[in-house]
């Protein structure tokens, strides 16, 4: 099976968002994924987030941190959790280890399909930038669950001793 690189796309209408990942999601795209996140709390007029993963081929444990930020940002402003659509068996699976089922609802198809999407430009991120949104994605993973604690302490420890910077700890 041939991977694509990934790619995102995002639509507001209604008072709903749509975050579609495609492809191969990986920490390349985790500046982009940042910046949605920390957008979409203040958002005006927002009633509802989707996040669509059904063309997502994967999504690594970086971008799977700022999908967790995104919720966390989300908790307490929304009537309703923040949806995930996924028809992907490993991803679904991978969703139910990491314990996304107590910030999203989970669903293999949406009530509705988005309007226009259109691809988000690629937020550029240079190695520190990157490395520091790498450590804040697995801190976030880190408190969603026990066992992601136990799964990402070691990797979080390494970056700690790879020099960011202690403002961004």
């Amino acid at each position: 099976m041939m991977i694509h690189e990934g790619r995102i796309q995002a639509a507001f209408d209604s008072g709903v968002f749509v975050l579609k990942l495609c492809g191969d999601v990986r920490l390349t795209l985790c500046a982009t994924l940042d910046q949605q996140a920390q957008q979409l709390a203040d958002t005006p007029g927002l009633e509802a987030v989707m996040v669509d993963l059904r063309e997502a081929s994967n999504v690594d444990s970086t971008a799977l941190g700022f999908l967790a930020k995104v919720a966390m940002a989300l908790r307490g402003r929304l009537e309703q959790a923040p949806t995930i659509v996924v028809d992907n068996p490993d991803v679904r699976r991978m969703l139910d280890v990491m314990g996304f089922a107590s910030y999203y609802t989970l669903v293999e198809s949406p009530i509705t399909e988005p309007h226009e999407l259109h691809d988000l430009t690629e937020v550029p991120a240079d190695e520190a930038d990157t490395r520091q949104r790498v450590l804040e994605a697995h801190r976030i993973l880190m408190r969603m669950s026990e066992h992601n604690r136990e799964q990402f302490q070691p990797l979080v420890e390494m970056l700690e001793t790879q020099g960011v910077p202690s403002e961004h700890r």
